[in-house]
């Protein structure tokens, strides 16, 4: 049974996604101490995948973040994206992509952290700032250079023929 706010993101959900996650309810679990819930922006050209890596990490992530209190997916993840790469994204070609779900890296066993993926066209060049070190597009060969939960984005997108 789903709370009040999880009523609600199913609602918004439909208007962006109609056939979004939660239709699948079977297996959602609200956020909670043991999920880490963020946010990404899945760019890929020429079958690589826009990854960067933070100061002071080893693992490449794929860009975004997580959501400031009262910020929709497309408000959070363009302010994110913006933030560590310096371009807009174009909220007319913002698309769902999938949900991930993976051990989080260098957390106790049994925190998860759930990635909402999203793609969207940009404007801009971009180019690392705030606490992204680097940037490097990453193929499917390169998955052991990412986080738990981007290798199983690299694994869907490698499996839909995209990567």
């Amino acid at each position: 049974m789903l709370t009040r706010f999880g009523r609600g993101i199913d609602s918004f959900l439909d208007v962006i996604d109609p056939n979004h996650s939660l239709n699948s309810i079977d297996y959602y679990i609200e956020p909670s101490p043991r999920i880490i819930d963020k946010l990404a922006w899945v760019h890929i050209e020429n079958k690589r995948i826009l990854c960067v890596r933070s100061k002071g990490k080893v693992l490449f992530y794929i860009p975004g973040g997580k959501r400031e209190k009262g910020e929709s997916d497309l408000m959070a993840l363009s302010r994110e994206i913006l933030e560590e790469l310096q371009v807009r994204l174009d909220t007319r070609s913002f698309t769902f992509l999938e949900n991930f779900e993976a051990q989080a890296d260098g957390k106790p066993a049994g925190i998860l952290v759930r990635m909402r993926c999203y793609e969207s066209s940009y404007q801009g060049k971009l180019k690392p700032a705030s606490e992204i070190a680097e940037m490097q597009w990453l193929g499917y060969n390169d998955r052991e250079k990412v986080s738990k939960v981007a290798q199983l984005v690299f694994d869907y997108l490698k499996n839909e023929g995209r990567l």
